[in-house]
């Protein structure tokens, strides 16, 4: 008796476990959206005449990686 043939190849299997992947790596990195976006702090008021530079933590942040 002869087996039957399954159309699983190797190229098959690498793509559905690489998809699998990438499905969990976005269901886990979602709930920490949802919550970064509900404790987003205010926005200031621009000044009245003109803006000019502000060092905010994420210009900070920026300058963090640019040391090398």
């Amino acid at each position: 008796m002869s087996q039957p043939k399954t159309k699983l190849s190797r190229r098959t299997l690498f793509a559905g476990a690489g998809t699998a992947g990438a499905v969990a790596a976005a269901a886990t990195l979602l709930p920490g959206v949802v919550q970064d976006t509900a404790s987003a702090p205010e926005m200031k008021q621009p000044p009245e005449k003109g803006g000019g530079y502000q060092l905010t933590e994420h210009v900070k942040r920026y300058y963090k990686s640019t040391l090398v």
